[in-house]
């Protein structure tokens, strides 16, 4: 367990082992598998995941620079932009989910309120070593 969050998506195969009616307890495999998981997940060096959304904002094209700039900014990347009718312009992009905290009052700042974005699960990655190591941080300051 990194930063209190609970492992997902693991798979444990036991491929040796054996059983004597006499000798053998159900306890003495559990312990023995628990030893055996724990040793194995440190050595497997643990990451947190987070996850990463595909963005894709409307605005006036004027302001594309400072929409770019602010995804940047937000650990963001554009995967490329569109000109629509009457001045429009749709970004497309993905970005942390954690980093969009407080982007609508953002966007309506940059854009004047004139424009408006939507978000779509992507996928998951790994968080950047330094944040992990404040949450880590945090959880085991936690915990005293």
């Amino acid at each position: 367990m990194i930063a209190g969050y609970s492992p997902q998506d693991i798979k444990v195969t036991v491929y040796d082992g054996k059983h004597h009616p006499v000798d053998s307890k159900d306890i003495a495999f559990a312990t023995a598998g628990r030893k055996a998981f724990i040793n194995a997940a440190l050595k497997a060096q643990p990451a947190i995941l987070e996850p990463v959304v595909k963005i894709c904002i409307t605005a006036q094209d004027s302001v594309m620079g400072d929409l770019v700039g602010d995804l940047a900014s937000r650990r963001g990347h554009i995967n490329g932009s569109e000109s629509k009718s009457r001045s429009r312009i749709l970004i497309d992009g993905e970005v942390p989910l954690a980093e969009l905290d407080g982007y609508d009052a953002r966007l309506k700042a940059i854009t004047g309120g004139d424009g408006t974005y939507s978000i779509e699960l992507s996928h998951y990655d790994p968080v950047p070593g330094m944040i992990q190591k404040q949450l880590v941080g945090a959880y085991q300051r936690s915990e005293d």
